[in-house]
C-alpha cells in the first residue's frame, strides 16, 4: 500500500525500481502493420515518452482470432517478436521500462478484420457496428467457446507472455477490461454459460484466474499485471454483481503474487474501490478520472487516489499528447492536449509522434471541431 503521495519518488515494483510513479497506460493507436508488427514509427513514440516510471505498451494480441480492430499489435509470431524487439530497446536505450499488455477482444472483432469468426463465451453479439478495413460493420454474432477452445486460449496467453520476454519487456499486463474477452467472462450479459465458466461468481471470474494463472507459471508471478475496470460498460457490458465480482477475484488471485493490479476509471469515493484495495495484498494501479487536460487535474485527481491507497498512478491521454508529461508536471508547465482527429485508424506520425516537448515549440491547442473516431477506446 503507498506510504507516499509524491508522485515523483521511486517505487518498486517486482524485480523494478521505477523512478516516479507516473505509468503510461496502454493506448490502442492502429499506427502497426496489417499483420500486427510493430513499425518504427511506434519505436519513436515509445521512446519520446521513456520518462514515465512505466509504459504498458498497447494491446497485442495473444491469437489471430483475437484482433479488435485494424492495425493494432500483435505477439504470436517470430515476426511480432522481432518488431516489439525494435521498440523495446529503443526505449531501454532512452532509459524507460516496459511492460506488454495481453489482450483478446473475444466478440470485438469481425471477419473482415481477422479472415475468423470471433469467439466469445456465449453467442451475444457487439451491439451496433465494429470498425474494420472497409469501415464500420455490422458486428457478427460470435462462436460460443468451447472447452478445447479455452483450454487453448489460456495456453496462448502463456506463450506470448513468453514471447513478450523474449521481445524484451520487463513483464505483461493481461487484460481483463473494457468489454473485451475476459471481461466478457465476467460480466452476466455476455456469459449465460451454463458449465464451469459461467454462472455463479465462482465460474464467471474463472477464466481471468486461469489466464492470469498461467502466464504468471509461465513467466514468474513478479512480471504480470492484471487490469480490471469495475462497472464500466464499454461494449455493452453489462456486468451485474459489481461490487461481488472483483472482491471475489481478488480474493481468489491476491496470494499468486502478481505485481500489479491495474484498475481503470479508479473513483475513490466507490465503496469497490476500497473493497478492492483492502483485499488485494499489493501494488495498485489507478487510472483516475480526468475532469480536464491540465496539470493541476492531474495532480489533484491522483492526490486522492494515493491518498485511498494507489501506489502508482496511470495516465492515458495526457501521455498521448505530452511525450515528456512528467518533465511538465514537475514543471507546472501547460499540457499539449489531445488532437482528436489522429487518434484511431488514421495512421502516420500526425497526432501521434509530432506532439512537442518543452522547448520544440508551444503546446498545441485542442482541435474543437475535431470529431474523435473513436475516442472512448483509447485510453
Amino acid at each position: 500500500m503507498s506510504q507516499t503521495t509524491d508522485l515523483f519518488a521511486s517505487a518498486a515494483l517486482g524485480p523494478l525500481t521505477l523512478p516516479n510513479r507516473l505509468v503510461m497506460a496502454p493506448l490502442t493507436r492502429n499506427r502497426a502493420q496489417a499483420d500486427g508488427t510493430p513499425t518504427p514509427l511506434m519505436a519513436t513514440y515509445y521512446a519520446q515518452r521513456a520518462s514515465a516510471g512505466l509504459i504498458i505498451a498497447e494491446a497485442a494480441t495473444p491469437n489471430a482470432v483475437g484482433q479488435t480492430y485494424p492495425d493494432i499489435t500483435a505477439i504470436h509470431t517470430p515476426r511480432h517478436v522481432a518488431g516489439w524487439r525494435r521498440v523495446t530497446d529503443a526505449v531501454r536505450d532512452a532509459g524507460g521500462r516496459m511492460f506488454l499488455q495481453l489482450q483478446h477482444g473475444g466478440r470485438v472483432g469481425h471477419p473482415a478484420t481477422s479472415g475468423l469468426t470471433p469467439v466469445a463465451p456465449s453467442p451475444v453479439p457487439l451491439p451496433g457496428t465494429i470498425f474494420t478495413p472497409g469501415g464500420h460493420r455490422p458486428a457478427v454474432t460470435p462462436r460460443e467457446m468451447t472447452a478445447e477452445d479455452i483450454r487453448v486460449t489460456v495456453a496462448d496467453f502463456a506463450r506470448a507472455a513468453r514471447r513478450a520476454l523474449d521481445a524484451g519487456f520487463e513483464g505483461v499486463e493481461v487484460h481483463s477490461a473494457n468489454g473485451h474477452l475476459l471481461h466478457q467472462f465476467l460480466a452476466a450479459n455476455t456469459n449465460r454459460r451454463t458449465d464451469g465458466y459461467g454462472g455463479s461468481l465462482t465460474a464467471r471470474i474463472r477464466f481471468t484466474a486461469e489466464v492470469a494463472e498461467a502466464v504468471a507459471a509461465e513467466i514468474g508471478a513478479e512480471r504480470v499485471g492484471l487490469r480490471v475496470s469495475p462497472g464500466n460498460t464499454v461494449n455493452g457490458i453489462a456486468e451485474g454483481e459489481t461490487e461481488e465480482i472483483y472482491p471475489a477475484l481478488v480474493e481468489r488471485l491476491g496470494g499468486l503474487g502478481l505485481a500489479y493490479l491495474h484498475l481503470v476509471f479508479a473513483d475513490p469515493d466507490a465503496p469497490v474501490f476500497h473493497r478492492i484495495r483492502a483485499g488485494w495484498p499489493g501494488t495498485l494501479v489507478a487510472n483516475p478520472v480526468l475532469q480536464e487536460m491540465s496539470g493541476p487535474a492531474i495532480e489533484e485527481a491522483s492526490a486522492r487516489l494515493l491518498d485511498a491507497g494507489a501506489d502508482l498512478i496511470a495516465l492515458g491521454r495526457p501521455f498521448l499528447a505530452n511525450p515528456d508529461l512528467v518533465t511538465r508536471l514537475r514543471l507546472g508547465a501547460p499540457l499539449n492536449q489531445v488532437r482528436e482527429r489522429y487518434l484511431m485508424y488514421v495512421g502516420g506520425a500526425t497526432g501521434y509522434t509530432d506532439y512537442p516537448a518543452l522547448g520544440d515549440g508551444a503546446a498545441q491547442p485542442s482541435s474543437a471541431s475535431s470529431v474523435a473516431l473513436d475516442g472512448p477506446r483509447v485510453a
